[in-house]
């Protein structure tokens, strides 16, 4: 019987600690998207690598994304949770994609250029990213891929790679189509929100951390950055702190931004962000604890080896067809 469910690939790179905007902007869609979907939800470690990483550091980030994966709610049973080292079609892939990119298409990558900026000398493996992450995508024939907004530009890429395989070599990938949840898919800095909140922003108090304790989650957000005023409103043009802020509630709470506007009508932003802070720490203290009994359970290393093997299952005879195609001997 053939599987009709349709493919999705997503993950994050274990760089850094993850966010409540990762959370909100990924994870949270991650678990939804099991449900209804054959997913494969990578820890993207040969991508955390285009820029100097220390060793130990890697391999305990690594074993955290993957752990707070599980805590929030992925079922290895379900879906492949899995080290994108541990899958070796993603390099074979990644180089046979970076022979169908050219150097235009990479070079206008605004990714590139942000990270480059400044910089002396900039590694080949932050040039070639794009190719890799089309080759994560392509290796699984994923019908769809969450992405933010900053992602979106790689995505087209990888579509037009598709395409252009397909074009020169006959139909064989599936040109993914990018997943958007309503609401949620970006999630701004507490202390500007004009910035994405990010792990790699040297302020702390601009993110809340997932495993921040409460207490610090709390000192967060009494601090956060608000509009001038004190309606609680949405209103991204006029009063962009407040809406970032009444976004993260939405998600949080599950009520809808008019009723969160309803709820505080009248009200300022004092009890706005108190009880702002119960709602992020009433969803993320659980999932500490189930984080913390993964950890010294024992279980994650087989969950990534059963998580690779199904992935790899799947890669590799993609991989194999492309060999095929592009005229390789077989093995």
């Amino acid at each position: 019987m053939v599987n009709a469910m349709k493919k999705v690939l997503s993950g994050i790179q274990p760089s850094g600690q993850l966010t409540l905007g990762n959370y909100i902007g990924a994870i949270k869609n991650f678990v939804s998207l099991q449900e209804t979907h054959e997913c494969f939800f990578m820890v993207v470690d040969l991508h955390a690598i285009t820029v100097p990483q220390d060793p130990a550091a890697l391999r305990e980030q690594s074993q955290s994304v993957a752990a707070l994966y599980l805590a929030a709610g992925i079922d290895p049973k379900r879906s492949a949770v899995y080290m994108q080292s541990h899958v070796r079609a993603h390099a074979e892939l990644g180089w046979l994609m970076t022979t169908l990119t050219s150097m235009g298409e990479l070079e206008r990558m605004t990714q590139f250029k942000d990270k480059a900026a400044g910089k002396d000398s900039v590694g080949a493996g932050l040039f070639v990213y794009p190719s890799l992450m089309a080759a994560d995508i392509l290796a699984y024939n994923a019908d769809l891929v969450p992405v933010g907004d900053d992602q979106k530009q790689h995505l087209e890429l990888t579509r037009d790679l598709a395409g252009r395989f397909n074009s020169r070599y006959g139909d064989f990938f599936t040109v993914p189509q990018p997943y958007f949840p309503e609401i949620g898919a970006r999630i701004m800095s507490l202390d500007d929100a004009s910035k994405k909140m990010s792990k790699s922003n040297p302020n702390a108090g601009s993110y809340i951390a997932l495993l921040d304790p409460p207490d610090v989650i709390r000192k967060k957000i009494s601090r956060a950055t608000t509009d001038s005023g004190r309606e609680v409103k949405y209103d991204p043009a006029g009063k962009p702190e407040v809406s970032n802020l009444m976004g993260i509630y939405a998600q949080m709470s599950g009520l809808s931004l008019q009723e969160v506007e309803a709820k505080y009508e009248g009200q300022g932003y004092g009890s706005f962000k108190k009880e702002l802070a119960e709602q992020v720490v009433a969803q993320l203290e659980p999932m500490q604890q189930r984080y913390h009994e993964i950890r010294s359970s024992g279980m994650l290393e087989e969950v990534l080896r059963e998580g690779a093997a199904k992935a790899s299952e799947t890669a590799e005879l993609v991989v194999e067809g492309v060999r095929e195609r592009m005229g390789f001997l077989k093995r």
